[in-house]
């Protein structure tokens, strides 16, 4: 239950946020609970709309406790209007969507930036809901006598599971929740594994002694796996907006030079881009936690797809340049995730 409240406690932060970069765009003025006022309450300028054109404030503001609630409320769940046109856009039309944000067609759209808060907000929101039992479980290992104690301890897991599983089935039970804990067992058993393999024969304790900096990150892990997994989470969760600078220039680099495109336009693909991308994650991990694994796995082939459409779309450019540019995009989209997992590493090992 405290999970959940926790989820929701993210999901409403997430709303608020995205809702206080855009407070007013997009909606009527509300009547109810509200002073009818014919100057601006905040400059003093004769109002001529539901606006002052002068300081931008509201014409009418609430004097209720209802109204206060009513507008507390509409800020955390109002998902009517602009949003309902931004998402179907930004699956099935994302070149559309962004080269008519770029252009100036703007009040009919969730920004991107808003729309990237909220995404990551209830992506994380949606990982402590699916993976917080997994990740207090971890345990990072690098020593090879540890990870051979960790495969030994494992296998016995496993073999314990199994035997559950067995009287389960003979008792006429449901399974599913056990077959899932012995896939990802398993799983982890075979990373396991392959890092001693690859330990073993590589790296001796006294190589990675020379290596200050990993020595240390290692150390914090194996001193407090809880805490350590909390702070990357919570640095990913502080640093996600650095994907979009550590992006840009990637992009740029499809352009180069070119006076048609600037980095503005490029920044609002980037963002966008990762919008949908979080939200592809939070489907992906929903699947998962359902057991529709073979469904997730499918998911993984969208980026490219969801890449090339938008390319074409918003660079107005051919068949053939979006085909090699999208190319290269799915390379660069690899290495900015991967720099930014090692600014995490390097941050949650400081």
């Amino acid at each position: 239950m405290s999970e959940l409240t926790e989820s929701l406690a993210e999901i409403g932060q997430g709303a608020l946020t995205a809702r206080a970069m855009e407070p007013h765009a997009g909606e009527a003025a509300a009547d109810d609970g509200h002073t009818h006022e014919t100057a601006c309450l905040n400059c003093g300028t004769a109002l001529i709309g539901p606006h002052c054109h002068s300081c931008g404030q509201h014409a009418h503001v609430h004097r209720t406790l209802g109204a206060f609630f009513h507008d507390l409320m509409h800020g955390v769940f109002h998902f009517e209007g602009k949003i309902w046109r931004t998402l179907p856009m930004l699956v099935r039309h994302p070149g559309k969507l962004t080269r008519e944000y770029i252009d100036g067609k703007r009040a009919s759209f969730v920004s991107p930036i808003a729309l990237f808060l909220f995404c990551v907000f209830l992506m994380f929101a949606v990982f402590h809901a699916t993976h917080d039992e997994g990740v207090k479980g971890a345990r990072v290992v690098t020593n090879p006598k540890e990870l051979a104690a960790a495969i030994a301890g494992n296998e016995k897991l496993i073999a314990d599971l199994k035997a559950r599983r067995q009287q389960l089935q003979a008792a006429g039970k449901d399974t599913d929740r056990i077959d899932k804990q012995i896939e990802n067992k398993e799983n982890a058993q075979e990373v396991l594994r392959d890092t001693h393999d690859a330990i073993a024969e590589n790296t001796s304790d006294e190589q990675l002694s020379e290596f200050k900096p990993l020595q240390k990150a290692v150390a914090k892990f194996r001193d407090d796996p809880d805490l350590a997994a909390f702070k990357m989470q919570s640095y990913a969760y502080k640093y996600s907006w650095t994907l979009i600078p550590i992006s840009v220039p990637f992009l740029w680099l499809l352009f180069p030079f070119s006076r048609r495109f600037h980095l503005y336009d490029h920044t609002v693909f980037v963002t966008y881009s990762l919008c949908f991308m979080t939200l592809l994650a939070v489907v992906a991990m929903l699947l998962g936690a359902v057991g529709a694994a073979s469904l997730e796995a499918l998911l993984f082939f969208v980026p490219p797809f969801h890449m090339y459409a938008q390319l074409k779309g918003t660079y107005a450019i051919g068949r053939r340049g979006a085909l090699w540019r999208t190319g290269l995009l799915v390379f660069f989209a690899s290495t900015a995730l991967l720099l930014f997992f090692v600014v995490l590493t390097a941050q949650s090992g400081s």
